[in-house]
């Protein structure tokens, strides 16, 4: 038998209503999960994607991250993951580093067997980029075959990847496909093949409401068996206040105080009708019952001398930011922009050089990068012709030399290294790989 940890979608770094206590919980959920399989008897960590928020990950970060790796190493558990869209970079990989270290297995193409199970990955690719694809293996003497992926696949909800598919093409037969990228976990069979979610580690949205948690999956000559595993994380208190005609902010208060408040993030969700309540005052009330941080969404319909549109939301506004921004329908390469202007940790300052030079990049990769799917470009020519061949060395050395950093400063802070590797092999994180399409190019 064969028992490991199926988990994803970590997002650590992400310091969701700009909390720093809520960025710690993030890591905190992570470290939950390496401690679970360091007491349990499982024979490997499985990581569908996403274990950063974004391609630029702070050292903190890095440094809790390496932590919680060295502790699995030095357990003799393998830390087996693929690469995720958040954490996607146009050069080497995070995931690349840490393989460096010793202290991951970046899966791929070709298979890494644990027990009698052979692992192997798909890293998240753009729609864009799917036909290019050929789903091909290098086959594996074990009695199970498993495919780790990160994406929208079906049958399951939001789905624009056919796992129908994936099956069908591959000349591997997958007994089961462990995913990650939807944060709501299921499970479900297609044609004898186990397919499932694991769901996130930390509720990265409002409207995560369930528990948090992984699976845990054991694989026999029989069967695959697959269980979910909650973690305890920071408590969400969800205030639903259903107003009356004459209520107002009075109503809203006596809600509030009907639950337990102490450190917890707080939503309140006001419908009916009643009277015009702020969310300042209502946010400010929650903290000052206990709450660690407050949002509120308003969704009634409030006519004051002009029309408020129905459901305005305050609860999670980076949340709304994304929903706008995906309904644009920009191309890949405006939202790999748009992510350095709004959401990367550049400096506001260096904002204007950082954008020209992503620009450069992606120009010089692709002329049609910033053509939408199914538009074409009326000026492509002139677009390309307008590039200098510049700016790809400076966005690696960028990479490389924070891999690098982190790296040194994770040797600083414990005396036992986890490999022999030095820091100039450290800084380079298989920069070969195209991050895309990982192996599968």
């Amino acid at each position: 038998m064969t028992r490991v940890i199926h988990t994803g979608d970590t997002h650590i770094g992400y310091q969701q209503y700009h909390s720093p206590e809520r960025r710690q919980d993030f890591l905190d959920a992570f470290e939950r999960v390496v401690a679970d399989a360091l007491d349990g008897d499982v024979d490997a960590v499985v990581h569908a994607g996403d274990l950063y928020h974004d391609r630029r990950p702070e050292l903190p970060d890095l440094l809790g991250t390496l932590a919680a790796l060295r502790r699995l190493d030095d357990a003799g558990i393998p830390f087996l993951a693929i690469v995720g869209n958040h954490e996607s970079t146009r050069s080497g990989q995070w995931l690349d580093l840490f393989e460096r270290l010793g202290l991951a297995t970046r899966l791929g193409r070709d298979p890494h067997v644990v027990g009698d199970v052979a692992f192997y990955g798909l890293d998240h690719v753009p729609r864009s980029r799917r036909d290019e694809l050929d789903y091909q293996f290098d086959p594996a003497d074990a009695e199970r075959a498993v495919l780790v992926a990160h994406g929208l696949f079906t049958p399951f909800a939001h789905a624009d990847w056919e796992t129908e598919t994936v099956l069908a093409e591959s000349n591997v037969d997958f007994d089961a496909v462990l995913l990650g990228d939807n944060h709501v976990p299921d499970t479900a069979e297609l044609g004898g093949t186990w397919v499932t979610y694991c769901g996130s580690t930390e509720r990265a949205s409002a409207s995560e409401r369930d528990p948090r948690g992984y699976n845990l999956v054991e694989f026999t000559p029989e069967a695959v068996d697959i269980r979910r595993r909650t973690l305890e994380t920071r408590p969400f208190a969800f205030v639903e206040v259903d107003l009356a005609g004459d209520e107002g902010i009075e109503r809203v208060r006596q809600r509030v105080r009907e639950f337990d408040l102490e450190d917890a993030v707080v939503i309140v969700e006001l419908r009916g009708e009643g009277e015009t309540v702020t969310p300042a005052a209502v946010e400010s009330f929650a903290v000052e019952e206990g709450a660690l941080v407050a949002r509120v969404n308003d969704k009634r319909d409030i006519d004051d001398d002009g029309e408020l549109a129905t459901d305005v939301t305050f609860s999670d506004p980076d949340d709304a930011v994304r929903e706008r921004v995906r309904e644009m329908g920009l191309s890949s390469a405006a939202l790999d922009v748009d992510e350095t202007v709004r959401a990367s940790k550049v400096a506001d300052s260096n904002v204007r050089d950082e954008v020209r030079e992503r620009v450069e990049s992606l120009l010089s990769d692709d002329p049609d990068a910033f053509v939408a799917a199914g538009r074409e470009s009326d000026a492509e020519a002139e677009e390309s012709e307008s590039v200098e061949d510049a700016a790809d060395a400076e966005a690696v050395a960028a990479v490389e030399d924070t891999a690098e950093t982190a790296a040194e400063a994770a040797t600083d802070t414990d005396t036992e290294t986890a490999t022999d590797t030095d820091s100039e092999t450290a800084a380079d994180p298989a920069a070969s790989r195209d991050s895309s399409l990982g192996d599968f190019a």
